[in-house]
């Protein structure tokens, strides 16, 4: 088996090879610099970061890359390599990474999450689905376990589960590719593991569009009982808001203060595909395709929003 070598420059990093050409199976042949081919056929290149941002992950990831150096077949140094290459931009060699891992560790779950997360970035949604059905099947009848955070929120405080995750990312996928009947499968298991306010409010947000999506609009409703207006969110807060738009109470404009500036682009992609979501389900599909054209006009094309928004745009 080939080893995986990770070297960082000041602007980028390369793993297994250089370009990620080959950096796991299926990733197709892309241009030097080309992180994945949007689902309008666009290329994306991995976004700009501040300066304080961007040295803070490459440290970050020099500690995880003398980690792995130190023992190249321990299974926590391999995830956290691939997540702090993926924290840099770098999601195809972030794939290599975790697709060695799963060469030394093919009965680990936390590899099949990991790079099904990662499939899922660069749209390639059949080998995410493929890989977080497998990490499913892994995890049925173990203990679930807190997922360490990878950029910690502000009460350095873990929201989410190895099960949640897995179920979330998942839903997710099978959503983004139009398979709505198991998307809901996926997010009804993930409700049943998303045991705390955060998680809650973002696996009911997309169980409620998957149930909007079906007509199944009793059953969305009922999916909206467990949220208030009080719940202790420390991360999801986008989550929480759009919730609270489809239970009619906020307005969209609460949400977004660029919202009557319809001539740029929305930076909270979240919050942009979600209250375009709004309007479609309202009937309003004029106003929801061009909220979501303004989602995929910013640059924040690894939000799961701007996925989403590019796969409705897609289809019309």
């Amino acid at each position: 088996m080939r080893t995986c070598l990770v070297l960082l420059s000041m602007t980028a990093v390369s793993a297994c090879g250089g370009d990620g050409a080959d950096s796991g199976p299926g990733l197709p042949e892309l241009p030097p610099g080309v992180e994945a081919i949007s689902l309008g056929g666009d290329t994306l290149r991995p976004s700009t970061l501040s300066d304080d941002v961007r040295r803070e992950r490459e440290q970050r990831f020099q500690e995880a890359l003398r980690g792995y150096e130190t023992d190249p077949t321990n299974v926590d140094s391999l995830i956290w390599l691939g997540r702090r290459t993926a924290y840099l931009g770098h999601y195809r060699d972030a794939v290599g990474v975790f697709t060695e891992g799963i060469q030394l560790h093919p009965s680990d779950p936390r590899m099949f999450r990991h790079r099904g997360h990662r499939y899922v970035t660069l749209r390639l949604l059949n080998l995410a689905i493929a890989d977080l059905e497998r990490g499913a099947s892994l995890i049925e009848g173990q203990a679930d376990e807190i997922e360490p955070d990878g950029l910690p929120n502000v009460r350095n405080t873990p929201t989410s589960t190895l099960h949640s995750n897995i179920w979330y990312h998942l839903g997710l996928a099978y959503y983004l590719s139009g398979d709505l009947e198991n998307a809901l499968r996926a997010y009804r298991e993930c409700i049943g593991v998303s045991n705390n306010p955060d998680m809650l409010v973002a696996t009911t947000y997309w169980l409620y569009m998957t149930l909007r999506r079906l007509g199944r609009d009793e059953e969305a409703l009922a999916a909206l009982e467990p949220i208030s207006d009080d719940m202790d969110i420390i991360e999801n807060q986008s989550y929480h808001q759009l919730l609270q738009l489809f239970t009619g109470d906020r307005t969209p404009e609460s949400l977004l203060d660029t919202s009557a500036e319809t001539d740029i682009p929305l930076a909270n992609a979240t919050v942009g595909y979600g209250i375009g979501n709004w309007h479609f389900v309202n009937g309003r599909e004029d106003e929801a395709v061009s909220t979501w054209q303004r989602v995929i006009e910013g640059d924040s094309w690894a939000a799961f929003g701007y996925i989403a928004s590019e796969a409705e745009l897609s289809e019309r």
